[in-house]
């Protein structure tokens, strides 16, 4: 088999290129540019294309397959090539669904809680010791490749984004897996680039429902007003099981949660984690996992990368980095955190980043999300804005959107020097985003405020 990608250094192209290099297949490549961490793994598996730029005589009749990623062009030289020559051409999740076709699919999806899900179960089927393929939309810690792909192994277990598939198809990835195991966590309107109206994005969870197999499965939050009324609508037309947020205590270290007269004490803390460990459970449990196995597994499960994801901490000062961004990610991520150290100062710091939340449409969606935070700080940098060739949102527009006492900063000076004079004895920082607040390192400030804690 050989198969060529265009585009192969992004995120997830590198990945899938890498897990079918390691299945046997010949692999080959191009990109007009590929970053870190792609170049390195590329490298380190002898795929990493030997020049950069696209080149269309890579394009040959013994291609068995073009696998084409979002960041080439529609009039890609490479693309317009294999289209001349009949080489069949799939998008990244297209293909997926190719290698996965004769496997048990299970399709993590929704608008938020899709790592965080993904990454329970591979913790518990790794504790286990099961044979299950995996692809996975975000790098988690312990792993050199986020996606698995195999002959033998009768699951693939899918992390269904809903963003396009490819520059030539418009849809969303999670329509093309056809699970035979589903999960819908929550639906709270994202990516207004693509969907532009909040109906238009409900739509198109309705249509993966409607992609599940006959007879297969799908498992619902009945705590997410939308997702139950999907849930319900299915519900006589698939197996649907529902569920919501266990009772669970807080601890110093994390949480007791309890289940069937059982405790387990658990490293993970918040009533979203503790919901999508349930959905995580109901998916085991479909997949033959019993309930209590799946429970005692996930007493060593620490946490999704970059999900509430601990920098630093001493006695008196913790630091977290959470992938959060959109408005019920922040609301969640924020209020777990005040939940878990109720007696401490929480100071939250969120970086506007995405293109829906630089929209000046959408800002007024994120009313309140930060009120849980005894201190909010939200940041936005003018040149992205200007960058994502959007109309330009002011400090006042961010201020009049969240509400409450939130400070609005533009310049990644202030931020930082905000949190340098800031007295972190007895408190919580929690930067959230799914950038970098232009350059901040975490790892730096975190030490840097441990040493004035001590």
């Amino acid at each position: 088999m050989n198969v060529h990608f265009i585009a192969i250094g992004g995120s997830a192209m590198h990945n899938l290129a890498i897990a079918l290099s390691r299945k046997g297949i010949n692999v080959t490549g191009s990109d007009d540019e590929i970053f870190e961490p792609s170049r390195t793994r590329l490298e380190k598996q002898g795929i990493l294309p030997n020049s950069i730029g696209w080149n269309s005589e890579l394009i040959t009749h013994d291609l068995n397959a073009v696998i084409l990623g979002m960041h080439a062009r529609e009039d890609n030289p490479e693309l317009l090539k294999a289209k001349e020559l009949n080489i069949p051409i799939y998008s990244y999740p297209e293909y997926l669904y190719e290698q996965s076709k004769e496997k048990i699919r299970v399709v993590i999806g929704g608008s938020h809680g899709k790592t965080t899900i993904t990454s329970m179960i591979l913790h518990v089927v790794n504790e286990l010791g099961l044979n299950v393929d995996y692809m996975v939309g975000a790098q988690l810690d312990g792993y050199d490749c986020m996606v698995k792909l195999t002959e033998d192994a009768p699951i693939m277990l899918l992390e269904g984004d809903e963003y396009l598939s490819s520059p030539i198809d418009r849809r969303p990835k999670f329509h093309l897996y056809k699970p035979s195991i589903a999960i819908l966590s929550g639906i709270a309107w994202d990516h207004i680039n693509v969907f532009p109206t909040i109906d238009n994005y409900i739509e198109q969870f309705d249509i993966f429902c409607q992609k599940i197999e006959k007879d297969g499965v799908l498992i619902y939050n009945t705590e997410d007003i939308e997702v139950k009324k999907l849930g319900d609508k299915y519900s006589g037309k698939l197996k649907t099981i529902r569920y919501k947020t266990p009772s669970y205590e807080v601890t110093e270290f994390g949480t007791r949660f309890f289940y069937d007269e059982k405790h387990y004490d658990l490293q993970i803390f918040g009533g979203h984690n503790l919901q999508n460990l349930m959905g995580a459970m109901r998916v085991g449990e479909a997949m033959g996992i019993n309930p209590h196995t799946f429970f005692q597994a996930i007493t060593s499960f620490t946490g999704a990368g970059k999900r509430l994801q601990k920098v630093v901490e001493n006695k008196s000062f913790t630091m977290f980095k959470d992938f959060a961004h959109s408005p019920s990610k922040l609301k969640a991520t924020t209020t777990a955190v005040k939940e878990q150290f109720k007696n401490r100062k929480v100071i939250a710091c969120m970086e506007l980043h995405t293109f829906s939340s630089l929209k000046k449409e959408f800002l007024p969606h994120y009313k309140g999300a930060m009120d849980k935070a005894d201190e909010a700080i939200v940041y936005f940098n003018h040149d992205v804005v200007k960058h994502k060739k959007l109309e330009p949102i002011s400090e006042e527009m961010v201020l009049d959107a969240f509400g409450g006492k939130v400070n609005v900063m533009t310049e990644t000076n202030d931020v930082l020097n905000y949190i340098k004079n800031t007295n972190w004895k007895d408190s919580v920082l929690l930067m959230m985003s799914s950038g970098t607040f232009d350059g901040i390192n975490y790892e730096e400030l975190g030490e840097e405020i441990l040493k004035d804690t001590n």
